[in-house]
């Protein structure tokens, strides 16, 4: 493969947010109850609340419950390894992550990491989630590459499943 492009996960992958994320489990499923589904969701994660709440056509009022605790956690991220790769970089480069976008500026911005990457996909930028294909291939479109022609470098088998229904090279993040 030519590599022309390349797209990062941001958590476990550039950075590792400091979110405590049982409490924005609390949180979300709060406001899921208070939307007044009553959704058996017993031992369900955020990410699975996430799928519950648009299970029951409630997303877009929730979402709000879950972004301000990434971007706490974004303000005292660490930098992780694979954020020293972009600088080297002759590529135009993305992130497409699970996070809410302002979570992964505020990541970004802290390790002076914001000018290195032309384009943000998160959670809230499109309509679908990793790992539909859809967010990785919005972030390789607005950095006008192709999918046969980008890389994407995540830490996850949801990052690997993306990559693969979108038609990309994937590589696991080395740590």
């Amino acid at each position: 493969m030519t590599e022309s492009a390349r797209v990062y996960d941001l958590d476990g992958t550039l950075v590792r947010l400091d979110v405590d994320w049982r409490d924005a489990e609390r949180s979300l499923r709060a406001a899921i109850r208070a939307t007044s589904v009553e959704a058996d969701a017993d031992g369900a994660g955020v990410w699975e609340l996430f799928d519950v709440a648009q299970e029951y056509g409630v997303l877009d009022a929730v979402e709000g419950a879950v972004a301000p605790h990434e971007v706490r956690g974004a303000q005292t991220a660490e930098r992780l390894p694979t954020a020293d790769e972009l600088a080297d970089l002759t590529v135009p480069v993305a992130v497409c992550s699970l996070n809410c976008e302002e979570a992964c500026r505020t990541a970004l911005e802290r390790h002076d990491l914001l000018d290195e990457v032309a384009a943000i996909v998160g959670r809230d930028s499109v309509p679908y989630r990793k790992p539909h294909p859809e967010p990785l291939l919005a972030a390789i479109r607005a950095i006008d590459a192709d999918p046969e022609e980008t890389l994407f470098v995540g830490d996850s088998e949801s990052d690997e499943h993306t990559a693969e229904r979108a038609g990309t090279a994937f590589r696991y993040v080395e740590h």
